[in-house]
């Protein structure tokens, strides 16, 4: 393995992996660590979706705002089977936002950012929609919008997926223990989860590293002054599901924040997220008993039937890096992202990311790249725009009835158990059930509709090392297993593990399949 590269990058959530996607399609030699495992962090800890940020118009974001929703459909036609579209219900709440503002709002929303495909706006008489139903009878009037959903872990794992297939270099679990300036260039130490230690060089340093960019800083380059992003904790429950269809809502506080209730993983509901900011090592995030009690509280106000403490089978907290623009508020920081550079003329250069969030995380990358090119010289065009990740080579319509044909050709799959491979893994579900004639062909079944072969194929080309990659970031199905059979799946990992042929680990990744 060639451990002299153009471009070395520290950070495996959505950033990282991103510009790496970006910069070896473009002709870089590139290699990516991660200390832990791929969108382990703040990337796989969002509210799921691909969206303008409505609310962020009241803040005057209006580039940040017209920037992702020109992306929304750009990134859907990238992965239809991880993206699909949304329909949000605003109830109007009379002591609130008057409804001229809002109509406004949703005006600019539908018209200020890129829109083909996604439906515009409508207003809805919520006494006798079906949207109206599960809400208290006060809320009579409410409004209809499109974002789209996403799977935020997937997201990631698929751009490293597809910049390993082009060549890149990914290792997870593996951190950068030291980085130093040798004349033009970087020398690095790389430790990974074994202990072991290896010697890289590179042209440029990317510091992508999201809630801990600024501890690289500080550890690699002595700057204990360094800060700066704001730690913002966002905290989220998963409640047994409290209506039918199929449908969104976005409910107004009286703090003048907003929450979602978002259908999730078929018979659950993800409602979040709270702003507060955070102090610590962002890995130690726990929801606090004050945040879930916010979330049940304002979802309380809407839904006529309360959301209680019993209703709840999951809940989950990630830190976000903020640029730190001096706001005064948490909710009020920027969400856009922030690219500066280090070095002086002659000293290797280091480019740090700032910020940013799920749905531009592309045009982040085109800038990063484009930041590169200034620095390095430039390789190749811009290319992802019309560039499919990993399974989702197809039309957005294709997708809507992937699972139909998996069960024509695979007539023993339970269509749920097809719905769920389609979602996840889109025409690369086929690499998981190949020739199969029948269950028993897929191999153990560890719980819920996991099969042998599925996590065969996670450990093999989607770097999953433990039952919690499997369970919690690959696939959701953490939600319906025991943990007697996540423990039986770690072990089963861990001992498929070890008996891998030497050299043939998750820790170094690369090369086109």
């Amino acid at each position: 393995m060639d451990r002299d590269v153009d471009v070395f990058i520290i950070g495996g959530g959505i950033n990282g992996c991103g510009i790496a996607r970006d910069l070896v399609g473009r002709g870089y030699s590139v290699a990516l660590a991660e200390m832990n495992d791929f969108a382990s962090g703040t990337s796989s800890w969002s509210t799921k979706l691909i969206h303008g940020g409505l609310r962020y118009l009241e803040h005057y974001e209006f580039r940040l705002v017209r920037e992702a929703l020109l992306e929304r459909e750009v990134l859907w036609r990238m992965a239809p089977h991880i993206i699909r579209p949304l329909r949000f219900v605003l109830p109007h709440h009379g002591g609130l936002r008057p409804s001229w503002l809002l109509r406004l709002g949703l005006f600019l929303y539908d018209n200020i950012g890129g829109r083909d495909r996604l439906p515009p706006t409508r207003t809805l008489d919520l006494t006798r929609d079906e949207a109206g139903a599960p809400l208290k009878p006060s809320f009579t009037k409410g409004f209809e919008y499109s974002d789209c959903r996403v799977d935020d872990a997937r997201l990631v794992v698929l751009n490293a997926r597809d910049a390993a297939d082009r060549g890149a270099t990914l290792l997870p679990r593996t951190e950068v223990t030291a980085m130093r300036r040798e004349g033009a260039g970087w020398g690095l130490t790389l430790t990974d989860g074994a202990g072991a230690r290896s010697e890289w060089t590179a042209r440029l340093v990317v510091n992508a590293a999201g809630p801990w960019v600024d501890r690289v800083l500080k550890s690699s380059f002595g700057r204990a002054d360094a800060h700066n992003v704001r730690l913002v904790q966002g905290s989220h429950i998963v409640v047994k599901r409290p209506f039918d269809h199929d449908r969104a809502y976005i409910f107004q506080n009286a703090d003048a924040r907003i929450i979602f209730a978002i259908p999730y993983e078929d018979d659950f509901v993800l409602i979040g997220t709270t702003d507060r900011d955070f102090e610590g090592d962002p890995a130690d995030a726990t929801i606090t008993a004050e945040e879930r009690d916010y979330l049940l509280q304002n979802a309380s106000a809407y839904f006529r039937h309360p959301i209680r403490v019993e209703d709840v089978v999951w809940t989950f907290s990630g830190v976000r890096p903020l640029y730190d623009d001096g706001a005064s508020k948490a909710q009020e920081a920027t969400r856009d992202y922030v690219l500066r550079t280090d070095g002086t003329a002659g000293e290797a250069p280091l480019l740090n990311v700032f910020g940013g969030k799920l749905t531009t995380y592309r045009k982040l990358a085109e800038a990063a790249v484009e930041k590169v090119g200034e620095l390095i010289g430039v390789k190749g065009e811009a290319w992802t725009e019309g560039a499919s990740l990993p399974g989702g080579h197809m039309p957005v319509s294709a997708a809507e009835t992937l699972h139909q044909h998996l069960c024509e050709t695979h007539p023993f799959l339970d269509p749920a158990l097809a719905k769920r491979l389609a979602r996840l893994y889109g025409l690369r579900a086929q690499e998981i059930l190949r020739d199969a004639k029948g269950l028993g062909d897929l191999g153990r079944h560890f719980g819920a509709d996991l099969y042998e072969s599925e996590v065969a194929y996670l450990m093999d080309q989607e770097w999953a090392m433990r039952a919690e990659d499997v369970v919690w970031r690959r696939t959701k199905l953490g939600l319906r297993m025991s943990e007697a059979e996540v423990a039986a799946l770690d072990a089963f990992m861990t001992e498929a593990a070890a008996a891998a042929p030497d050299g043939q680990t998750q820790g170094e990744t690369s090369g086109a399949r």
